[in-house]
């Protein structure tokens, strides 16, 4: 009995948040203008981020839109997906507005966005958290809110690394838990293959994964084979594919962030995965010129360069000790362009990069990082002195050779002119092996740590415990 009064109690609770959340008031507005992707609403005030519901005259069509400004008495919507079949003078509502037809108050049903919770786990969902995967629904849970500002004296230091199991990274590059960081890389050098030997390999309690404007055809490929079913069961996958509106594109990476915030929050270790960054910003910026913004850098209007930042800036440790989000952001290089404004910009607010280099790429060199223009900035805080000292060896010794790799091929070089280049011509193939993995391997921390001695020893005993491997975690 004490069972049932407590069921009841808390289905009355959730009722009750509920109608909190319905109108107040009916109100409607007539559907003006379309220009472009925005439609245009007179009679209807709202405010910027409200939802909409845009009904044909005859109510058998509905389609879900969202405020993105106004001017004056003109309320501007963007729909969440494709409208057809809308005519001139179609009715506007507030999201869950009861409507009469004749036949009483309906409301026009919708597909409700997922609870984020434990429940997310193993699903694929859309931008803006409906499910895709033919799943069910699942409970009719309220969302929960979610924190989107924390204050910079809150956040955890970043000291313990993140075990990646890529050997490039692990070693040379160390990426510490709470860090962001940026992969950047033109198209077809193997982007989406290290960030698949990411998801499968990196030690983490959650995995986010957000689709951001690539291909639909990978969303599958990319849950079936890429992740498989191990690390799908710890997954979340926010598809967002090219196909989709600008504005669910760029909440795909909004939502996704969102999650990977809750998990966070409750003390799990999130690694959060977005491709790409660059095509959330494509998104704002179709949505910015649709408004009128004007361009600044290379068709951008001011607006992205302001977004990026908020997206990013809600990533990382939290004031839970026990939780982090370690996130991967993919910037697409157009034409292979360095000093792209989304990639300088997003240089500047990452803790790190990785440069694919299509050089290496052409060469069948896997994973194409490229170590001489890659960097992550919190290596020094999370790896012992002996770590540091064996990865600048390496990085040395690579650089001395890539510098003298063309003296040496013409036959100009005489052995013994120059000790540093002696050195790195005879380091040369265990380097490369290093540097090369098979995308079905995962080489874990401790061992990258033994074969980058053998090739680099340290000046300091390799036998001293250092602090930064006390803090290794294994998950």
């Amino acid at each position: 009995m004490s069972l049932q009064l407590t069921e009841f109690a808390s289905q009355l609770h959730l009722q009750g948040e509920i109608l909190k959340e319905a109108p107040r008031s009916i109100r409607e507005g007539k559907l003006k203008r379309v220009s472009g992707i925005v439609l245009e609403v007179e009679g209807l005030p709202m405010s910027i981020g409200s939802g909409a519901t845009i009904v044909s005259q005859a109510g058998d069509l509905s389609f879900d839109a969202e405020c993105i400004g106004f001017n004056g008495g003109i309320t501007y919507l963007m729909p969440i997906d494709t409208v057809e079949g809308i005519a001139p003078g179609a009715l506007v509502y507030p999201a869950k507005t009861p409507v009469d037809y004749g036949k009483g108050y309906i409301t026009k049903s919708v597909i409700e966005p997922l609870p984020i919770g434990e429940e997310l786990l193993g699903r694929v969902v859309d931008g803006l958290g409906r499910p895709i995967d033919g799943k069910g629904s699942g409970s009719n849970k309220l969302i929960a809110q979610i924190q989107r500002s924390i204050n910079p004296l809150d956040r955890t230091p970043i000291h313990e690394p993140l075990d990646t199991g890529i050997r490039a990274i692990n070693g040379l590059l160390t990426v510490g838990r709470g860090q962001r960081v940026g992969i950047f890389a033109g198209s077809g050098v193997g982007k989406s293959v290290l960030l698949g030997m990411l998801a499968r390999n990196c030690v983490a309690d959650v995995i986010v994964i957000g689709l951001v404007g690539e291909r639909g055809r990978e969303v599958r490929e990319f849950c079936e084979d890429t992740l498989g079913p191990e690390s799908f069961g710890r997954a979340v996958v926010v598809a967002a594919p090219a196909d989709a509106s600008p504005l669910a594109r760029s909440k795909g990476a909004s939502y996704a962030t969102d999650v990977a915030t809750w998990f966070r929050d409750q003390g799990k270790h999130v690694v959060l995965i977005v491709d790409s960054l660059t095509r959330y910003a494509m998104a704002l910026r179709e949505i910015g010129l649709s408004l009128g913004e004007a361009p600044v850098a290379r068709g951008y209007p001011p607006s992205v360069f302001a977004r990026m930042p908020e997206l990013v800036e809600r990533v990382g440790n939290g004031a839970n000790p026990n939780g982090s989000i370690t996130a991967f952001y993919t910037v697409l290089l157009e034409g292979d362009d360095t000093n792209d404004p989304v990639a300088d910009t997003a240089r500047g607010i990452l803790d790190g990069h990785f440069f694919l280099s299509r050089e290496l790429a052409d060469s069948g060199h896997y994973p194409a990082i490229d170590i001489e223009k890659s960097i992550s900035r919190v290596m020094p805080k999370v790896s012992s002195r002996e770590h540091l000292m064996s990865a600048r060896r390496v990085k040395q010794l690579y650089s001395r050779y890539m510098r003298g790799r063309d003296l040496v091929s013409m036959g100009a070089y005489v052995a013994g002119s120059d000790p540093e280049l002696d050195a790195a011509l005879q380091s040369w193939p265990k380097i490369k092996e290093f540097l090369q993995q098979d995308s079905e391997f995962s080489v874990g921390l401790e061992s990258t740590l033994q074969e980058l001695e053998s090739i680099a020893p340290s000046e300091i005993s390799p036998n001293v415990p250092s602090p930064a491997m006390q803090n290794i975690r294994r998950i």
